[in-house]
Parts: structure tokens; sequence; C-alpha cells
């Protein structure tokens, strides 16, 4: 009896040891992780989140809006410098280093939520969610290159010191994904309404979005393929997204109150920010109805900067700024439908086609979405019969130089809160065409015969001081970060 017992104590023993094995293996587990368990819907809505208000609305666009002059810096403080285009501040590796981190983040959360989807995942079987992962990731793969340049890609999240891809291999992969997107969304049949803020599940308007996509980078890259069968392409693209019912895209989720937009946030706490005459002057040559949205007397000085103006940029709630800017509710945008039509317009007019319907759906999307989200300061509305009166106001300038007019007006329309597409639309038509409509008048821009507008943004400092690779090519010395003053990105005319 008692060697049965003993052999029933040790079989127990060796069962409990066994379980309590399996146990510690669970509970060292971390369950809650997104690349183990954790449903990928939730990481979508982070995810959504993060790209719009980090990355395309966050210090990438309020600094890049000094350079665009579509905004002038003031303040006393960074932005002072930016206007000065002081090399710290515009080739500084610590300069961009949240939104760096940030977007890279964007694009391990959403390589893991694609990963979910597939066979074995926690959400396979799960194509509209996967496709919305695989359009988020081509957004924001385009997005760090189309600013950076060359970038970390390939060996990204494999390797901890991953090698810097070309420019033109990133691209392939955003169209490859935006390929499989469309693939995947169509076929989708999951709900994920519930986790999806930007349309609300509906696959119809996320494919409608993957097309205008599309055509914003068929038509960024057109320098590189500069043929009328790409710029076709960019056509057919842009009016499949219109086909298919596109608005726009835009993260609608502040009130105002609890919830405010990153720019009235950035604006309203730190006052880094003032209307530009380079606008002032496009907006009142037109008499465009705009103006009085874009040049809001908030400290009641009535004074709109100069690019460059040290002595404004020096003050503190001096400048005017936009309306907009008092509106902690406003959308922010992701893709707009005045983008949408002023890419057809454009991809039009470089054919020789007539572009006048939408050149004008561009401007008059773009006005109303200036009243939208700044006419209550001013307490002003517009009706279509005054848009269209502006529209024939400004046609003898659309007629005598199409492709000009509708550039201006794109500029314009993006000084709300795109600033990110204008900057690489100027670097874009720079190398297309020699110029760019809209002249940037900061004298800062060169110093002696050097170049100071920055061709691209400066890495990381967290790649740069951990990565060999990116310090490599961020240089050292006095030469770190100069290679932003002379190196083009591929499709601006780069290697």
């Amino acid at each position: 009896m008692k060697t049965k017992y003993l052999f029933g104590a040790i079989a127990f023993s060796l069962a409990f040891a066994s379980c309590s094995e399996d146990m510690m293996d669970r509970i060292n587990r971390d369950e809650a992780h997104p690349g183990i368990n954790l449903n990928a819907r939730l990481q979508l809505t982070e995810t959504e989140v993060s790209t719009v208000y980090s990355t395309l609305c966050g210090n990438y666009a309020w600094y890049v809006s000094s350079f665009t002059e579509q905004l002038f810096g003031t303040g006393n403080n960074q932005l002072r410098q930016v206007e000065a285009r002081n090399t710290s501040e515009v080739a500084g590796s610590p300069v961009f280093e949240n939104d760096w981190n940030s977007t890279y983040l964007n694009l391990h959360n959403l390589s893991l939520l694609r990963n979910k989807c597939q066979e074995g995942g926690v959400n396979a079987g799960e194509y509209a969610l996967l496709g919305m992962a695989q359009t988020l990731e081509a957004l924001n793969w385009a997005t760090l290159t189309d600013l950076h340049g060359d970038i970390p890609y390939k060996e990204c999240f494999v390797k901890s010191a991953p090698k810097i891809d070309k420019q033109k291999e990133v691209y392939a992969r955003v169209f490859e994904l935006l390929d499989s997107a469309q693939i995947n969304l169509a076929r989708g049949t999951d709900d994920v309404s519930d986790n999806d803020i930007l349309y609300k599940g509906k696959t119809d308007q996320w494919l409608a979005f993957v097309h205008a996509l599309k055509a914003r980078y068929l038509l960024r890259t057109y320098g590189t393929n500069k043929t009328n069968a790409q710029l076709q392409k960019v056509i057919t693209e842009a009016q499949a997204a219109l086909d298919g019912g596109f608005t726009g895209c835009e993260l609608a989720v502040f009130n105002g109150q609890t919830a405010d937009n990153s720019w009235y946030a950035y604006a309203q706490s730190r006052e880094y920010t003032g209307c530009s005459s380079t606008v002032e002057k496009l907006l009142s040559d037109r008499n465009d109805p705009r103006e009085p949205i874009y040049n809001y007397n908030k400290w009641g000085n009535n004074v709109v900067a100069n690019p460059g103006d040290d002595a404004m940029a020096s003050e503190t709630e001096y400048v005017n700024w936009p309306a907009y800017l008092e509106n902690g509710a406003a959308p922010l945008h992701v893709l707009s439908l005045s983008e949408l039509h002023f890419v057809l317009a454009e991809a039009k007019a470089r054919l020789g086609l007539d572009a006048t319907t939408n050149f004008e759906s561009g401007v008059k999307a773009s006005v109303k979405d200036f009243y939208q989200t700044g006419g209550s300061v001013i307490d002003k509305t517009i009706s279509d019969s005054e848009i269209a009166a502006y529209l024939a106001a400004i046609g003898p300038r659309y007629t005598a130089n199409p492709l000009k007019e509708i550039l201006i007006q794109k500029y314009i329309a993006q000084s709300r809160d795109e600033q990110l597409e204008t900057y690489n639309d100027i670097r874009r038509c720079r190398f297309i065409d020699g110029s760019y409509p809209v002249s940037l008048t900061n004298p800062n821009n060169t110093a002696g015969s050097a170049n100071r507008w920055p061709l691209c943004l400066p890495y990381g400092n967290s790649d740069v001081v951990s990565n060999p690779n990116v310090a490599k090519a961020f240089g050292s010395g006095n030469d770190a970060g100069m290679y932003v003053y002379t190196q083009p990105v591929w499709w601006a005319g780069g290697n």
C-alpha cells in the first residue's frame, strides 16, 4: 500500500510539475501583446489615429508649413529658428525624432496586424481588415520616404540595424500594398465598423480611397516616368475614386472640448504659427473668399508676416493666424476631395485635355472646407452662388495657364492642413518643370550661394545614434545632416 501511495504521489507530482511548467509558460507569455493574441481590430483604431494625428498633422507638418510658406513660424522659439533656416532646426537629427519613431511604430503595428490576418493568425480570413491595414501601411511608407528619401525598409523589424533602401524600392512596395489592398477589400465580408474610425468599415469607401492614393502616388512619381501613359494612369485611378464615391478621407473624431485636433492643440498651447504673406498675396490678388478665414485678426494687431522676418518671428501673440486654428473640432485630412480633383486636373492639363470641371470642383471643395472649419469664428457663411462668382472671376487666370492656376489653387487649398503634400509638390514640380508657380520669398532659403531650403528632412536621432547605416548616411562633424540641402529624393531627381 505504501508503495502504491508513493507511486501515486510521484505520478501526481510529475503531473503537477508538468502542468506547472505549462502554466508558467502561459504566465510568462504576454497575452496582451499585439504580436501574440490581441485582436488586430483593436490595433486598427490606434494606428488610424496615430497616422493622422502624429505623422500627417504633427511636427512634420508644423515645420514643413514654414518651408512651403503656407504658415509663418513665430513665438520666439523653435519656429523662429526654422524661419531663419537655422541648420540645427532644419537639418538636426533631434528635430523629427518623435515623428520618425511614431511612423515606424505605426508600420510595426501594421505589420503585426497584417500578419494576424494570415492563415493561422488571430484574424485569419478577415480580408477587409487586411486590406485596411495594407492601405495604411502603404500610406505610412510613402509619407516616410517622401519626407526622408532613402530609408530603412526591407530589414525593418527583422534586424536591429536595418540597412537603408532606395526610395524606388520603397515605392514599389507602396504600389504592391495598394494592389493587394484592393483585392482584399473587394472580397472582405468581415465587419470592422466598430473599430474603423475613418470609414466605419465601409469597404466601398476604402476601395475608393485606395484609388485616390494610387492617383496621388502615380502623379508623385511622374518625373521618373515622364510619359503620357503615366498621366493616363493617374486619370484612370482618380476617376475610379470619384466613380467609387470618394468624398475625402479624414479623421473626424474631435469635439473641441474633450478631444482637440492636433493643429488646434499645437496653436493654442504654443502659439508658434501665423499667417504668411505668400498665401495672403495670392488670396488678396484674387479677391478670394477664403482670405478672411486664412487671415484672421486673432490678436488685434492685424499683421501678416513676411517669411523670414525675424522681428515678427520673435513676437508672441502678435501675428494673425487662420481662423480654423480656433476650431478644435475641425477634422484632419488624410487625402481631401479637393486634392483628388486637383490631381486629376493636373494630369489632364499636362496632357492638353480640358480640366475645367475638376479644377472648379477642387476649388469649390476647398472653399467649403475653409468655411466649414473656420467660418464660425468670423460669423460668415458662403453660398454656392458666391463660389460660382469667384470661379468666374479667376476663370481668365485658368484659361491663360491652366496648369499654373491648378497648382496655385491646390497650394491655397492645402494651406489648411495638407502642407506635407505641398512640400512634395514643390519638389516634384521643380524637377519636372524646372520651377513651381508659387514663388517662395524667405531670404534665408539661401545663404550666400548655398541652398538652405531642405530637399528632404533629416533622419531621426534614435537611428542616427544606434544604427551605423543611418549614422553613415547622416554624416558627422560639420557634415552632419547637411545632405538635406544637396540630395533630392528619387522622384524629384535623386538617385
